[in-house]
């Protein structure tokens, strides 16, 4: 057996793939199936600000994309939100501050749903979190998780909605976070009262580090699939890609 590292890479579909917006625009992205055939849930990733290094690779969802369709049987879309590079290549338009990234959002999860992807969540990080309440509550999805939610977009009437919802929705917030701790997490997301606030002892904005990443996608598999869960921390060396 391997253990599981920073860089190992499991079995899994990986197809490149572009999605469309209503507004015209084409947008670059991965999807990662389970090889097994069968997909116990879906996620949609909306990554960090990519005017601050935020893109499809960024290193948690890089992560989820290598190991969750193998260890959990969970498909993983990711994709450049309009105007972001990445060696898979630059989405089209600019930056919007997270107005026209609604539309990006909406394509990914109808292009989800046109593969008939079971149980699709939302799955944001840093400014995709702003993305996702801004924009999700009304989308056709089970449910979010936010990592890192700094609260900078997103109003309260945007929180509102979403319990309105009544969609589950679960925020992992560092503990040493730089833009929103847990303590005044817990007050700003008050109008989301359904809202699971999980409080991470010792991390920061950037889960940098293993014991981080392993938190990080141990939490997600318990919300969207909690019969595939905990992961391993092990794998067939014979499978390590």
């Amino acid at each position: 057996m391997a253990e599981v590292r920073s860089t190992t890479v499991l079995p899994a579909i990986r197809e490149e793939i572009e999605l469309h917006t209503a507004d015209g625009l084409t947008l670059v992205g991965e999807l990662a199936m389970p090889a097994s055939g069968r997909v116990a849930a879906t996620l949609v990733t909306m990554h960090p600000l990519p005017t601050h290094g935020g893109f499809m690779d960024s290193h948690v969802f890089r992560k989820a994309a290598w190991r969750l369709p193998y260890f959990a049987d969970i498909a993983v879309l990711r994709f450049n939100t309009r105007g972001t590079s990445s060696p898979r290549g630059r989405s089209e338009g600019e930056f919007d501050g997270g107005a026209g990234e609604a539309h990006d959002l909406r394509a990914a999860v109808a292009f989800a749903h046109e593969r008939g992807l079971p149980h699709v969540w939302v799955v944001g990080w840093s400014f995709g979190t702003e993305v996702t309440l801004m924009h999700g509550a009304d989308q056709d999805i089970d449910g979010a998780v936010l990592l890192s939610p700094p609260l900078h977009r997103a109003r309260d009437e945007d929180l509102e909605r979403w319990a309105a919802s009544g969609k589950p929705v679960l925020a992992l917030v560092p503990e040493h976070d730089d833009f929103l701790k847990p303590d005044e997490a817990r007050e700003r997301f008050a109008p989301l009262t359904q809202l699971e606030l999980v409080a991470v002892p010792d991390a920061k904005h950037l889960w940098v580090g293993e014991r981080f990443v392993r938190i990080v996608l141990d939490a997600i598999v318990a919300r969207v699939a909690p019969e595939r869960g905990p992961l391993p921390a092990y794998a067939p060396t014979s499978v390590v890609q």
